[in-house]
């Protein structure tokens, strides 16, 4: 488990509808395509959509596979949110399979006894920093909604790569030879089962090594035969719980805490960039609020900068990143336990103030205060909506259920505000 919290990064699987539901709602014509990290991945997916699976099917037999050719990105150790749209009625579904802290958390959580915090990365390599993963309940609950083709099917080409090998890809050895992340990840060292795997002999694996991951197929086998059952009960649950709870550091990942897992739907949030509508996964996601305002403010800087050329598209780009991660960090966390103001955070009034706040280059900028978006829309009126039509013929989506209730649980990972917002500035 030390090895997972280390290696795992929240996924984000974006979906639109499969070929064939397509076809027959609205005479789609286009074909399909998948993107991802690496072609044995995409092979997998359209290898899914052959056989007549939605794309979500094409996503699960995708992600399973990245999570054994690139496990430093991705995996079933960790968290993702689902965004699926489907094309013929404008429907976007948003699941979030976040990782969640374990019902033993608390705000001393990271605390050592005399009261002072543990430093960034003792804390990241303890089994403090494990939460309950969402990944395989997040594929079951897409395959439950939007599934075409055989669960089981989804986990083949995963399977056959992690039990004949696989190619070990320049991206991966490279992460692993990197000399100031292995100070960190701690993955050589002799304790750690990861050592054996990634470091046989005690040298890193190289480009185009062949790698089995025998454990990885084995598990992938009962997630196919018996469903996430076997992954949140069972002998994989007592490993992780016992992962999870040796060291000097042990955490408090209980059995109750893995077969309590949810997923929860939550709304898309959406927002305006030039003739598109961007939408993404919400909080706890970053990833919503943070595309949204990254395109709106760059548009903003550009549009505003005294000079163009390349050099003045790269610095309006990169402020505009700046700007928005400065509030992403700042107030996004859990909206199950702390109000978080997405949906200001990319008003078109709000971005028109952000962007006139870039600062000194070599200055870190300071969060903004998305209450001056008020300010603005009383002195200048409402922004105009910049937003792309639906397709012609496309039928307006039919009324949202309300989302089934869930028992609030801190997500891992999910801060909240430092300090309360900053005092609205005196100019729009």
């Amino acid at each position: 488990m030390r090895v997972l919290s280390s290696l795992l990064l929240v996924f984000l699987m974006a979906a639109c509808a499969s070929t064939q539901r397509a076809t027959e709602r609205s005479e789609w014509t286009k074909g399909a395509m998948v993107a991802a990290a690496d072609p044995r991945a995409v092979e997998a997916g359209l290898e899914v959509l052959r056989r007549g699976g939605h794309a979500v099917d094409a996503a699960i037999a995708v992600h399973a596979v990245l999570g054994l050719v690139e496990p430093q990105s991705s995996g079933l150790g960790g968290g993702a949110f689902m965004v699926v749209y489907e094309r013929a009625t404008g429907e976007i579904t948003v699941f979030d399979g976040r990782e969640t802290a374990p019902m033993a958390a608390g705000p001393d959580l990271f605390l050592r006894p005399d009261g002072e915090p543990m430093d960034f990365v003792s804390a990241w390599q303890s089994g403090l920093s494990v939460g309950v993963p969402g990944q395989v309940a997040l594929y079951h609950a897409g395959h439950e909604r939007f599934g075409q083709v055989a669960w089981e099917s989804l986990f083949d080409d995963a399977i056959s790569l992690a039990e004949e090998g696989f190619v070990v890809s320049p991206r991966l050895a490279d992460l692993l030879a990197n000399e100031r992340l292995r100070q960190f990840m701690r993955l050589d060292d002799e304790d750690q089962p990861a050592a054996l795997y990634f470091y046989p002999g005690g040298e890193p694996l190289k480009a185009g090594d062949r790698r089995s991951n025998l454990a990885y197929g084995r598990t992938l086998r009962a997630v196919a035969s018996d469903g996430p059952a076997a992954f949140y009960e069972g002998p994989l649950a007592a490993a992780m719980v016992r992962a999870a709870e040796a060291g000097e550091d042990g955490g408090a990942l209980s059995f109750a805490d893995l077969a309590s897992y949810e997923v929860i739907e939550r709304d898309a949030l959406c927002g305006p960039f030039r003739t598109y509508r961007i939408c993404s996964a919400p909080p706890p996601s970053s990833g919503g609020v943070t595309q949204v305002a990254i395109l709106g403010l760059y548009d903003r800087l550009l549009s505003s900068a005294d000079q163009s050329g390349e050099e003045t598209v790269l610095i309006s780009w990169v402020e505009a990143q700046r700007l928005a991660y400065a509030d992403r960090d700042h107030y996004v966390a859990d909206p199950d336990f702390v109000t978080v103001p997405a949906a200001d955070l990319i008003d078109p009034a709000y971005l028109d103030v952000r962007a006139g706040e870039a600062g000194p280059r070599d200055a870190t900028p300071p969060p903004g205060d998305p209450r001056k978006r008020s300010l603005c829309q009383a002195s200048a009126g409402p922004a105009p909506q910049r937003t792309r039509p639906p397709p012609a013929g496309a039928r307006a989506p039919p009324p949202r259920p309300p989302p089934a209730p869930h028992r609030p649980r801190p997500r891992a990972g999910a801060g909240g505000p430092r300090s309360a917002p900053p005092p609205a500035a005196d100019r729009c």
